[in-house]
């Protein structure tokens, strides 16, 4: 019988975000597939945890990935870890999740730190709904390209940036998006010197053209506005429950869904609805 594939955090600055549940993963499992062992030694004597790990990374996937999927049909479990964060999300890690799932083997996520949402919690921006767009693309024609596709989405949306490459980061997406739009800049997230800079893109470029930037940054892009023509309106909610209703929902099933699409209130909706058609069903 095969073994299972356990998706572990570690922490992103605060080793008091590490759970009994991590803890006592990272404890029982045969062996750690492991973003640099060198990093996860640190955590696992931090533990008092001895476990044979071997090296699973961007540049090996194929044959780390190979490494660790002939073990786990062997029956053994695994531990897949990060340096720092979720594994398998902007990480290589999918590569071996979905290795895994082609393989019948199990995967087990286990909850645990991850910046994209301590950053979109703390950004001060929409949560609602929002993209994550991990690292842009170093090759500036891509990287232009990919925001461009964004600049009519309207969701919140998230990347990550390496402090080398953030100042040419925040020219693209102000030249991209506006000067004007707002970002909330998160560094050293859970650690001693956390900073949130809540601010604009133009002012954002600005002060890190000025103020060299130290650390990983998190950046939590505000969406475009919507213009007047795209606002949900009473004739749009109302055809929109026409169509549901031809669908076969009833009026009260319709009115709520469009409700629940458009924004629009509910009972208006509903009001006007029963007006044009006369029923209540």
């Amino acid at each position: 019988m095969a073994g299972t594939l356990y998706l572990v955090p570690t922490p992103i600055g605060n080793l008091g975000d590490i759970s009994r549940r991590i803890a006592d993963t990272l404890g029982e499992v045969d062996f750690i597939a492991a973003e640099d062992t060198r990093v996860t030694l640190k955590l696992l004597n931090h533990l008092g945890l001895k476990k044979p790990m071997l090296s699973y990374y961007r540049h090996n996937t194929g044959a780390g990935g190979e490494a660790v999927l002939s073990r786990l049909l062997a029956g053994e479990s695994c531990a897949l870890v990060t340096d720092a964060g979720t594994p398998a999300v902007s990480d290589p890690g999918e590569e071996l999740v979905a290795l895994c799932a082609q393989s019948g083997v199990d995967v087990v996520a286990i909850p645990g730190p991850c910046a994209l949402v301590t950053a979109l919690a703390v950004s001060g921006l929409s949560t609602g709904r929002f993209t994550f767009e991990g690292f842009l693309a170093m090759n500036k024609k891509n990287r232009r390209t990919h925001l461009e596709e964004l600049k009519g989405e309207r969701r919140t949306m998230i990347f990550y940036e390496a402090p080398h490459k953030l100042c040419a980061t925040l020219d693209d997406l102000a030249e991209a998006f506006g000067p004007g739009r707002r970002i909330s800049l998160c560094r050293e997230l859970t650690k001693l010197h956390e900073e949130v800079r809540r601010t604009t893109l133009g002012e954002a470029a600005e002060w890190y053209g000025a103020n060299p930037p130290r650390g990983e940054f998190v950046l939590v892009v505000e969406g475009a506005a919507g213009t007047a023509e795209e606002a949900p309106t009473l004739a749009g909610g109302l055809a929109r429950v026409e169509a549901l209703r031809a669908e076969g929902l009833s009026l009260r099933d319709a009115v709520r869904q469009a409700a629940r699409e458009t924004g629009l209130a509910k009972n208006e909706l509903y009001d006007r609805a029963v007006g044009k058609t006369g029923g209540c069903e």
